[in-house]
């Protein structure tokens, strides 16, 4: 479960979990196996931060028998030394988290932007070692989408944020010789995880973070910000939850 300890206040009726964006909503989608889960999620909390809102620190949960999915959507720092970056006019991050209580193939996780795109908006790939991530701009906003790629969901499973036999598949990486999974960004302004096998008790954490500064800005401070640790995400939520009122 994500965040078990922090308090929280469940929205009804809930709405599909979104994170806003200057080129329109960032929206999720999970399937476990062949069925794909509604976008509307089973609950839906707020926790004590925010106005209840989409753009509020938010836990969205689904479940079926095989599997428990939450998605967090979060305000995310990613601490980038002034000095070298330029500042970002907003960042969000969402942690995805499944439970398998079942053996589970073909675990996907996408996140996507509309499309078509705004008049004038282009998007193309922009990952780089451990980051699988696309990049949105226009002539005033550039948006960075990022996320963990191959070789970083083999390392996920060392920091314990995976299953960690996992961590022996990154010679399949490596080799090029995976298949079955992996990040699929080939459809525009998206990226698909297709998760290795998962077994009953097992759980993954997914990382995806949303950055946008101008265009002018040449600094590159999207695709860094975007580079992200759901353990660093969760962290932060959490000292933001404990310093908060509460609800």
């Amino acid at each position: 479960m994500l965040l078990p300890a922090a308090p929280r206040v469940r929205l009804s009726p809930p709405f599909r979990p979104t994170v806003d964006t200057p080129f329109g909503p960032l929206a999720f989608e999970t399937a476990l196996g062949d069925t794909a889960l509604p976008p509307q999620p089973d609950e839906l909390f707020v926790l004590p931060d925010g106005s209840g809102g989409p753009t509020g620190r938010l836990i969205a949960r689904w479940t079926r028998p095989a599997a428990r999915v939450e998605l967090l959507l979060t305000a995310y720092d990613p601490d980038l030394d002034p000095g070298a970056w330029g500042p970002l006019t907003d960042c969000r991050a969402a942690v995805w988290r499944i439970e398998a209580r079942a053996p589970l193939t073909g675990v996907r996780f996408s996140a996507s932007l509309p499309q078509p795109l705004p008049e004038g908006a282009d998007s193309g790939w922009d990952g780089g070692q451990a980051l699988a991530a696309f990049t949105v701009e226009d002539e005033r906003t550039r948006l960075t989408v990022g996320g963990n790629d191959e070789e970083a969901i083999c390392g996920a499973a060392e920091a314990r944020e995976a299953p960690r036999r996992w961590a022996a598949l990154l010679d399949e990486v490596y080799e090029r010789t995976f298949s079955g999974w992996g990040v699929d960004a080939t459809g525009g302004p998206a990226m698909t995880w297709r998760l290795p096998p998962l077994e009953a008790g097992d759980h993954c954490e997914l990382p995806v973070v949303a950055a946008w500064a101008p265009v002018e800005d040449e600094t590159a401070n999207t695709w860094y910000a975007v580079m992200p640790s759901p353990t660093v995400v969760l962290r932060q939520v959490a000292a933001a939850v404990a310093a908060a009122p509460a609800p």
